[in-house]
C-alpha cells in the first residue's frame, strides 16, 4: 500500500511553508504537482530534488491510481494553498482511500483563513463556498443562500468576474451589505478593500483587480427585538456623524452604534463610511 500526503503550500510568499511540509517533499519517493512549472520553481527555491510529475484535474482520473501504486510515498502539492480545498487533491483523495492506501494530509496556508480574518467582520461562526457556479439555477440558488445566512461567507473568485459576482451578491443581499475583497494575499500587492456590496462593485468594475481573489460577506441582520431602538429618535448615519466628531472611531464606532440599537450590518458599513470620510 501507498501512502500519500496533501502538502500545502505557499500562496503567496515561498518562506510561508512549514518545515514538516518541506521534509515531506524532500523525503517523497515523487512529488506530483497540478502545475510542475510553479511547484518545480517552489522545490527549487528550497534546494529538493525530489522526481517532480504533473497530476491535475485532466489527468488524476487516468494516472492517479497508477501513480500510487507504483510508488511507496506520493506528495501531492496544488497550484497553492492546502490540496484539497477547491482543487484536484480531493479526487486524488477519494482514489487513495478508495484502493486503502493510506493518507494524510499536513496543515498550512489557506487563502480564505486571512481573508476572513482580515475582513474585520465577526468570524465565530462562517461558511466557505469556494468557487461559485458562473450561471444557471445552480448559481442562484448558492447566491440565495449566501443572502440568507447570519454569519459571513467566503467565496474564491477570478479576478475577472469579481465585479459581476459583486453585483449578482448586491442584487439578492442588498447594495448595503458589508463585504470585503482580499487580493494577492502575502504577496507584495496584497491588499484588503472593505465597504459595501454596491461600492465594491462600483471599485472592482473601474479597477478590475488582478491575482487571486476573495470575498468575504456579511451575514444577514439579526430579527429585530421587540426591545425600542435608540436609533429612532436619530438617523444612524447622524448618530454616527456625531460619534465620529467626537473621535469615535473604527471598531469603536461600530460597537457604540449596536449598543445604541443599529443593526450590526448597518453599524459596520457606517463606521466604515466615517473612516473614509475621515
Amino acid at each position: 500500500m501507498s501512502h500519500l500526503t496533501l502538502v500545502p503550500t505557499p500562496i503567496g510568499a515561498l518562506h510561508d511553508v512549514t518545515l514538516h511540509a518541506l521534509d515531506v517533499l524532500r523525503n517523497a519517493d515523487v512529488v506530483a504537482a497540478e502545475d510542475t512549472r510553479r511547484s518545480g520553481g517552489l522545490l527549487a527555491h528550497h534546494g529538493i530534488t525530489t522526481p517532480l510529475v504533473r497530476l491535475d484535474a485532466h489527468t488524476i482520473p487516468t494516472r492517479g491510481a497508477r501513480l500510487l501504486a507504483e510508488h511507496d510515498h506520493v506528495a501531492y502539492v496544488s497550484d497553492a494553498g492546502t490540496p484539497g480545498i477547491s482543487d484536484p487533491g480531493a479526487d486524488l483523495l477519494r482514489i487513495a482511500l478508495e484502493a486503502g492506501h493510506t493518507v494524510e494530509a499536513l496543515p498550512g496556508p489557506t487563502a480564505f483563513v486571512p481573508a476572513l480574518v482580515l475582513s474585520g467582520l465577526p468570524t465565530a461562526r462562517f461558511t466557505f463556498e469556494g468557487f461559485l457556479p458562473r450561471k444557471g439555477s445552480a448559481r442562484k440558488a448558492r447566491l440565495t443562500a449566501i443572502a440568507e445566512r447570519d454569519h459571513p461567507t467566503a467565496v474564491y473568485e477570478a479576478p475577472g468576474r469579481v465585479a459581476a459576482t459583486l453585483r449578482d451578491l448586491a442584487g439578492v443581499c442588498g447594495d448595503t451589505r458589508p463585504a470585503s475583497l482580499s487580493r494577492e494575499l502575502s504577496k507584495l500587492h496584497e491588499e484588503t478593500l472593505r465597504g459595501t456590496l454596491a461600492s465594491l462593485a462600483t471599485a472592482t468594475h473601474e479597477t478590475p483587480p488582478r491575482g487571486e481573489c476573495v470575498l468575504v460577506i456579511a451575514g444577514r441582520d439579526e430579527p429585530a427585538s421587540d426591545a425600542p431602538s435608540t436609533h429612532e429618535a436619530l438617523p444612524a448615519h447622524d448618530l454616527a456623524q456625531r460619534l465620529a466628531s467626537v473621535g469615535v472611531h473604527g471598531r469603536t464606532l461600530r460597537d457604540a452604534l449596536q449598543a445604541l440599537g443599529v443593526p450590526r450590518n448597518d453599524a459596520y458599513a457606517l463606521a466604515m463610511d466615517q473612516r473614509d470620510d475621515a
